[in-house]
C-alpha cells in the first residue's frame, strides 16, 4: 500500500508550477521499519525517519561486522510524529470513521475529509 499512498500525494505549490508529488521525508513508527518500506522510499529518493526495532538491532549486533551499520534517523523530526498520532485519535472519535461503516471507498474518504475540515476549523 505504500506505493499507492505515495502515488496519491499531490501538494500544490504556492506559485506557478505543477504540484509536488514527492515528500521530503516519511515519518513512521517502528512497525514500518522493514526493509521493503525502506527500499521503496530509497528508490524514490525520500528520506526515512523510522527508528529500528529492538529485535532487528539485536539480530544485527549478533551478526557482528557482517550485520551492517545501525540505521539512523532524525530524532528531532521523529518527535513531531505525536502530533499526527493525536489527530488520528481525534478523528477516530467519529464513530463512522473508526468502524468504517461506509461500503464505498469514496464515501469513506469524503467522511475523512469532512472530519478533517471540521477538526481544522475548530482549532
Amino acid at each position: 500500500m505504500l506505493g499507492a499512498v505515495l502515488a496519491d500525494i499531490h501538494v500544490p505549490r504556492l506559485g506557478p508550477g505543477r504540484p509536488r508529488t514527492r515528500p521530503d521525508s516519511v515519518i513512521a513508527d517502528k512497525a514500518y521499519s522493514a526493509g521493503t518500506y525502506r527500499r521503496e522510499l530509497r528508490a524514490r529518493g525520500i528520506k526515512t525517519v523510522i527508528p529500528e526495532k529492538s529485535d532487528e538491532a539485536a539480530a544485527r549486533q549478533r551478526r557482528g561486522s557482517r550485520g551492517g551499520r545501525p540505521r539512523t534517523y532524525d530524532k528531532t523530526a521523529y518527535r513531531g510524529r505525536n502530533v499526527v498520532e493525536r489527530h488520528f485519535n481525534l478523528a477516530k472519535q467519529w464513530r463512522g470513521l473508526a468502524t468504517r461503516y461506509d461500503k464505498l471507498a469514496i464515501t469513506y474518504r469524503a467522511a475523512v475529509v469532512l472530519a478533517a475540515c471540521l477538526i481544522w476549523s475548530a482549532i
